[in-house]
Order: structure tokens, then sequence, then C-alpha cells
């Protein structure tokens, strides 16, 4: 849906049409293309950023806020854990919008990977990572501090309360994914190279830099261009942030609470 100028046969108006025609013209197992090495990328970078999250949000609490929550340390505590997250699932990024275009010729990932390594070199994993952290340090800014702030009115002891993390964590991925839209149709752009698209925008070689991304989608799509996806995006992830945050409260509710029983003394 974020493919500027997408082949006739792949020209979708909504997500459920979209859905429904990929299924029906390129199988059931289409939209699932790329999912292994999203999950290979996915372990690492969320423990890196939830870990560093973590630190950073009680480290700077400190500093700004000496007691209570500091909206402020939570935005940059979630700034900072992007640069560890974006720097394992970029490369896991390229490999996933490659594969995942109309008609690619990659029919695996390592396929892909060695494609991309042999004809554009280590570079091309990398391309958009300027652009995926100016998307996502402003999304992961307003993802945390709405999750705080919205645990703060609904869980205000900040106990563990399943319901409560999963209404927080998808209003706010609901919210963030929304106001990034437009970086995120760069984002792809930078990715996939989409060869028609930058042929049509007189592009040749390889497009580089955000500021060149927002300039070909302005000239090939005017400001809808900008927003293209945004339905899809806002539907992907609220229910992916819902359940990360559901997930990761368990958890550190489960050892918090093993930890706190054996240091009791019978």
């Amino acid at each position: 849906m974020q493919s500027l100028n997408p082949d006739p046969r792949a020209q979708y108006t909504n997500v459920y049409g979209a859905l429904r025609k990929i299924v029906r013209t390129e199988g059931f197992w289409r939209p699932l293309r790329g999912l292994n090495v999203m999950i290979m990328g996915a372990g690492p970078a969320h423990a890196m950023y939830f870990a560093c999250y973590e630190n950073m949000k009680r480290t700077l609490n400190d500093v700004f806020h000496h007691q209570g929550n500091s909206h402020l340390a939570n935005g940059i505590a979630g700034s900072m854990a992007t640069l560890l997250h974006d720097a394992v699932m970029n490369p896991a990024e390229v490999v996933k919008q490659r594969m995942q275009m109309y008609n690619s010729p990659h029919r695996s990932a390592l396929s892909c990977v060695r494609t991309v390594w042999r004809t554009e070199g280590l570079g091309a994993f990398y391309r958009s990572y300027s652009t995926q952290l100016t998307m996502n340090i402003p999304f992961q800014s307003i993802h945390f501090i709405t999750y705080e702030f919205l645990q703060e009115q609904v869980n205000p002891h900040r106990g563990y309360n399943p319901q409560s993390h999963i209404i927080s964590g998808g209003l706010a991925g609901a919210l963030a994914a929304a106001a990034t839209t437009p970086l995120d149709v760069c984002k792809t752009l930078l990715n996939t190279q989409e060869n028609v698209a930058l042929n049509l925008a007189n592009i040749s070689g390889r497009l580089s830099g955000m500021a060149n991304a927002f300039r070909t989608v302005y000239q090939l799509n005017g400001l809808p261009g900008y927003f293209k996806g945004m339905q899809a995006r806002v539907i992907y992830q609220m229910p992916s942030t819902a359940i990360s945050w559901s997930v990761y409260e368990f958890f550190k509710y489960f050892f918090t609470k093993h930890q706190l029983e054996n240091r009791t003394p019978y």
C-alpha cells in the first residue's frame, strides 16, 4: 500500500481488499513472507530495547524528577533504546520488505541477503538507518510517553494489570504510528529502492538520504503520498504494541515476584 507507483495488478484501496487480493492472486502464505527474518531479529532487538529503556528510565527519573515519573525521562529513555533496537532490526526490515514486494525475485531470506550483499554491499542493509532512527525516535518517544501517561491514569499504583497494559500499549502504538507515517513511507522507499518510482522521478542509481526520499515522495504523489498505508500501519501497530507491553509486563511481574519470594525467609 506504500508503493509510490505500484504494478497495476498490485493496486490496493484498503487493508481488507489488499489482504484478500494478495491471498487470491499470490497464495495463502504470501502475507507471511519475511516472517522468519523478523523473528530472528526481534528477539535480541527487543531484549536490548527493554533493558536499555528500564535502566535509562530509572537513571533519568532520578536526575529529572526525584520522586514519581518524568515524561521527559521516559521520552529520552525510549529514544536511547531505539538506537540499539534499530541497529539490529534495520537489516531485518530491508530483507523483509524486499521479500514482500510484488513480484519479488527473492524466494528466501538467505537468498535475499546474498543478493543484496553481492550487488549493493553491506551499506544497503543500513541505507535507511538514519531515516529509521528519524522515524523511530519520535515514534518511541510518543509511544513511551503515551504509555506511561495512560498507565498513570488507569493503573496509578503500577501493579500488574493485564487489561491496563493491553489498552495503554494499543492506544500508545496507534497514536505513535499515525504521527510517524510520513517517515515510514520514506523509509520504505529507501529500503525497497522501488525501480519504477525512481525511474519516473528521473533518479539513476540508488536513492539515499531522508531529504531525497521526502522530495521523491512529494514529486510523485504530493502530500497524500506521505500518508499511504496509514490505516494498515495503525492496524498493525495497535495489537503489536499491546501484545509487546502485556507480555513484557507479565514477565517483569513474574521474575520480580519470583525474586522476592526467594529473598523471603521461611
